[in-house]
């Protein structure tokens, strides 16, 4: 089962979206945006940062937990992992990622 992207319009009306497994679980959300063109503009970016290993950027959190984001060409933040329980699921969350990013099918929840 293949990966999707799922927009949605906040209650404030802005707009984010999740990159889902094919087994549905979220494997990386956006930043909040202004406008759905923005977050569609990001899903796009997505699409094409995804496959290259050098826009992740590995953290940890204040808690020692490993999480990752993505980043464009110009070093924004495209989107947010969760939080793992070690640097290992990280990486499979990054490779998750990598796999489902390119090719994820858009589900507009709009």
């Amino acid at each position: 089962m293949a990966g999707k992207f799922e927009l949605k319009a906040t209650k404030n009306g802005k707009w984010v979206f999740n990159l889902k497994s094919g087994n549905g679980q979220i494997i990386l959300t956006s930043e909040i945006y202004e406008s759905k063109q923005s977050a569609l503009n990001g899903i796009e970016s997505v699409r094409k940062n995804a496959a290259e290993d050098n826009r992740y950027d590995r953290r940890k959190s204040k808690n020692d937990e490993p999480y990752f984001v993505l980043k464009a060409a110009n070093h924004q933040i495209i989107g947010n992992s969760e939080m793992y329980s070690s640097s290992q699921a990280m990486e499979n969350g990054i490779n998750s990622v990598k796999n489902n990013g390119p090719s994820a099918e858009l589900n507009d929840l709009t």
